[in-house]
């Protein structure tokens, strides 16, 4: 499910967000920091400080989520459904193990979100509709330039 470019910005990217429902109905949207790509079609996120999600996860396994790379505002969105692996599950050490090399322990890691990946699709920022000729590099200059990245060209 995931070909390589999916997987390029899935490791390149610094944050992910991941979108959960609760028992209301009500969507929650929160930023991930340890992530990866696990196999082809999973992805695991080390639950750091998400009590939400988790919780929403119990109730609703059905998740969404992005990665996009800020400055080329391009990345993936990824569906599928969700589990909760404990620090108490029998496998859980072998599925930290790559979270613990992203963290390198500085982060306690409370479980771990499990997804399998049932759709994955593009994101691209609607001004590569809007301005067909725009490339990535300029998109990632005005991008560096919102950003307060880089100053703005003398004229």
């Amino acid at each position: 499910m995931f070909n390589q470019e999916a997987l390029t910005y899935i490791n390149q990217s610094v944050l992910c967000w991941l979108a959960t429902v609760d028992a209301d109905g009500i969507p929650n949207v929160s930023p991930k920091e340890a992530f990866t790509a696990y196999g082809n079609s999973e992805l695991l996120i080390a639950n750091i400080a998400s009590p939400s999600s988790a919780r929403n996860i119990l109730i609703n396994p059905n998740v969404c989520v992005s990665f996009v790379d800020i400055f080329v505002q391009k990345g993936y969105k990824v569906k599928g459904i969700a589990s909760l692996i404990k620090p108490s599950d029998a496998n859980f050490s072998l599925v930290e193990a790559p979270l613990l090399t992203i963290t390198q322990g500085k982060f306690p890691i409370h479980g771990i979100f499990r997804i399998q990946a049932n759709s994955i699709q593009p994101i691209v920022a609607p001004s590569y509709w809007l301005f067909p000729s725009l490339t990535e590099d300029a998109q990632v200059q005005s991008a560096m330039q919102t950003y307060g990245v880089i100053g703005e060209s003398p004229a």
